[in-house]
C-alpha cells in the first residue's frame, strides 16, 4: 500500500470541510506582516494538492511547491492552471531539500513533519528549509500533538460513508508511531471501487522538536494552538510553530 497515489484525487473532497486554509493562510499572512517579512519568495513543502500554496500565492510574487508524491502535484498544477495562477512545483522529498533558491517564508502544513518517522530525518528537514530562507526568514509549520497521536488517535477505529465514498480507518499506536491503515470505497457508476492506503506519523513531545530546531540554528518566535491564538496547552492537538531563521 503507498501513501498518496489513489488518494490524491479524493483528498481535497475529504479534507476541506475539516480544514479552512483560507483562515489558516490569513494567520500566516498576519504573522508575516507583524513580523516584518517582504513578500516576494514564498515556497509550501509537502504542500499536497496545493490547498494552502494557492492561499498564500496570492500575496507573494513567486510561489514555489515541493511534495514527494507526483499524483499530488498532478492536482494542485490542474489548480493553479485553472485558477490562472503560476507556480512551480518540484517532485522532491522534504528531508532532502534541493532548489538553489532562498524564500522569505516557507511553510509545511497538515503535520507533514509527523510523516518524518526518525530525529535525523526531522533534523535534515528543518536543516533544509533553513537553508533555503532568506536571512530573517520564517518558517510556519503544523505537527500533530504527542497527545492527539497516542491519544485521539491512538488505537482507534473511524469510520466515514457518504454517498460517493466510504472509508475505514484502523489506527495501531506503538513505541511512538501511529500506523494509519484505510481502506477507501470509491463510488464508480453503479459499483463500488476498492483501494488502501497506510499512513505512519511519529508523535514527537515538544522538547524533541524545539532541541532539534534549536540545535540547526532557529529561533523559536512563536507558538500557537492550531492557527489561533490560544495558546497551546497540554490537550493541544496541533501546535503551530513559528521559527526564524536566525
Amino acid at each position: 500500500m503507498n501513501s498518496y497515489e489513489e488518494f490524491a484525487t479524493i483528498y481535497d473532497n475529504l479534507i476541506h470541510g475539516d480544514i479552512d486554509y483560507h483562515k489558516w493562510s490569513n494567520k500566516i499572512l498576519e504573522i508575516c506582516k507583524r513580523k516584518g517579512i517582504e513578500l516576494n519568495d514564498y515556497l509550501d513543502v509537502a504542500c499536497g494538492t496545493g490547498n494552502l500554496t494557492i492561499e498564500l500565492s496570492k500575496y507573494f510574487k513567486v510561489t514555489w511547491g515541493i511534495d514527494l508524491s507526483s499524483d499530488m502535484l498532478m492536482e494542485a498544477e490542474t489548480k493553479f492552471r485553472d485558477a490562472r495562477k503560476k507556480a512551480k512545483f518540484v517532485c522532491q522529498d522534504m528531508t532532502d531539500i534541493n532548489l538553489n533558491k532562498q524564500f522569505d517564508l516557507i511553510t509545511s502544513a497538515l503535520d507533514s513533519a509527523n510523516y518524518i518517522t526518525e530525529d535525523e530525518g526531522l533534523k535534515d528537514f528543518f536543516s533544509g528549509v533553513y537553508d533555503h530562507l532568506k536571512e530573517n526568514g520564517l518558517f510556519v509549520f503544523d505537527m500533530n500533538s504527542y497527545y492527539k497521536l497516542s491519544n485521539i488517535l491512538g488505537n482507534n477505529l473511524y469510520t466515514h460513508d457518504s454517498e460517493d465514498i466510504v472509508y475505514i480507518w484502523e489506527n495501531v499506536f506503538e513505541d511512538e508511531i501511529v500506523s494509519m491503515y484505510l481502506t477507501f470505497f470509491l463510488k464508480n457508476g453503479e459499483e463500488y471501487k476498492r483501494f488502501d492506503e497506510c499512513h505512519t506519523e511519529r508523535a514527537y513531545k515538544e522538547k524533541d522538536v524545539e532541541e532539534i530546531l534549536k540545535s540547526v540554528g532557529f529561533n523559536i518566535v512563536e507558538k500557537l494552538d492550531n492557527y489561533n491564538e490560544k495558546k497551546v496547552t497540554e490537550k493541544t492537538e496541533r501546535i503551530t510553530y513559528i521559527v526564524r531563521k536566525n
